[in-house]
């Protein structure tokens, strides 16, 4: 059996998954959080395979610990625990490796690499460019290592799928020099996700990959939208980092950076407070009062308008970049909606491609309301574009990617 153990650091938690990589299946998920408080928290789920199909139902109910986790190397150590006392035996099914996700891998990385500690320098001095992210991923790794030493550790870089961007799409009009020495260009986001959402998408149609042009929108709290082209992304909403581009959770999106320099000096807010506001307290936070779309959903239902107006700001932004990337591929062949808003609000997918029949996108609006399991096709038969809901699965892609380095 090959097993992997797929992990996914932050700054005060991470979350595991153990992955049987012939079925392509889960055997055990669990989080460690709350990590440096007072108490701690740890919840472990052990899966079986279920009969009718490849998805993972759950065994046992999920194991709950509260408990001081000073740091990342002891939540590691109630990893193990969990895994000792609830199974799956990892005496019995020990990880031939580790992938793990790490969010910022600049200019430098563009394809899973195996870590060594000339990496691990290489992550801590891209912290510069994602200050909340880098340093929690690496902080991960160092733990994850001396818990597993005796296996290969593979990072997988959220940046990386975006690499194929042409130098157009990628440099932002400013001073050469300056850029240059400072980093600063587009980097793109949530390539794991928008590297397995097309992928799965060519292989649900049975269509080859390169011949494809696709559009593929991560909507979660975080979200972006994503040009494919033959495999190979060409556009991508995510910038220098995760804030540019659509309007998110908390996050502004797109904005005239003007702004900022008018609040400067008219209110005399700092940089980390102009750094909050856009990070924390804007895009539907900031327009309706709440970041979880399940709720501005309820609060549309009672007439609120602001909710109705964040709504409309968030379709929006959908349409003009659909449309925009429509234009920069010369059309397209496939639409896709993934995450936890994507793949669960029929409204979000039907506002935001309500527009572009001029492009060929029909939407079935039975097809859309309905929910299921798996990919589906929400556009009409007649549609010349088809519109797909694919379920992503990036832990599955970062074990794929991290055999494709340590695999025997």
């Amino acid at each position: 059996m090959s097993v992997v153990l797929v992990v996914n650091s932050g700054s005060s938690s991470f979350k595991y998954q153990l992955m049987d990589m012939d079925a392509e299946t889960v055997l055990a998920s669990g989080l460690v959080e709350r990590i440096g408080e007072e108490t701690g928290r740890s919840s472990h789920t052990v899966f079986t395979e279920r009969s009718d199909g490849p998805a993972p139902t759950v065994l046992d109910a999920t194991y709950t610990r509260e408990l001081p986790i000073p740091d990342h190397t002891a939540g590691f150590a109630v990893m193990l625990e969990a895994f000792g006392q609830n199974g799956p035996s990892l005496a019995e099914r020990p990880p031939i490796a580790v992938g793990h996700r790490v969010v910022h891998g600049g200019a430098r990385f563009f394809e899973p690499t195996l870590i060594t500690r000339l990496v691990e320098i290489n992550i801590a001095e891209l912290s510069v460019l994602a200050p909340l992210h880098n340093p929690a991923n690496l902080a991960g790794i160092e733990a994850a290592k001396k818990a597993f030493p005796d296996v290969p550790h593979v990072a997988v870089f959220d940046t990386a799928f975006h690499q194929t961007l042409s130098r157009a799409a990628y440099t932002y009009a400013i001073d050469e020099d300056l850029a240059e020495e400072y980093r600063i260009r587009r980097y793109g986001f949530h390539g794991t996700s928008h590297k397995f959402v097309s992928e799965q998408a060519a292989l649900f149609l049975g269509r080859p990959l390169a011949e494809l042009k696709q559009i593929v929108f991560h909507l979660g709290n975080g979200a972006s939208v994503t040009a494919v082209d033959g495999g190979r992304s060409v556009e991508t909403s995510m910038g220098l980092t995760p804030l540019e581009g659509l309007v998110m959770g908390t996050r502004s999106g797109d904005i005239d950076p003007a702004v900022l320099f008018h609040l400067a000096r008219r209110v005399g807010m700092s940089i980390d407070e102009l750094d909050e506001l856009l990070n924390k307290r804007s895009g539907l936070l900031g327009l309706s009062g709440f970041s979880d779309y399940r709720d501005i959903r309820a609060a549309i239902a009672r007439g609120e308008d602001r909710a109705i107006l964040a709504f409309e700001v968030y379709a929006h932004r959908l349409r003009g970049y659909a449309g925009s990337y429509i234009a920069q591929m010369g059309g397209v062949d496939v639409i896709s909606f993934t995450a936890g808003v994507g793949e669960n609000a029929p409204a979000v997918r039907a506002a935001g491609l309500e527009t572009l029949g001029f492009a060929g996108v029909e939407i079935d609006l039975e097809r859309n309301a309905a929910t299921g399991r798996g990919i589906r096709v929400i556009s009409t038969d007649a549609s010349r574009v088809t519109v797909l809901v694919v379920p992503t699965n990036e832990e599955l892609e970062i074990a794929r990617q991290t055999l494709t380095v340590a695999g025997t």
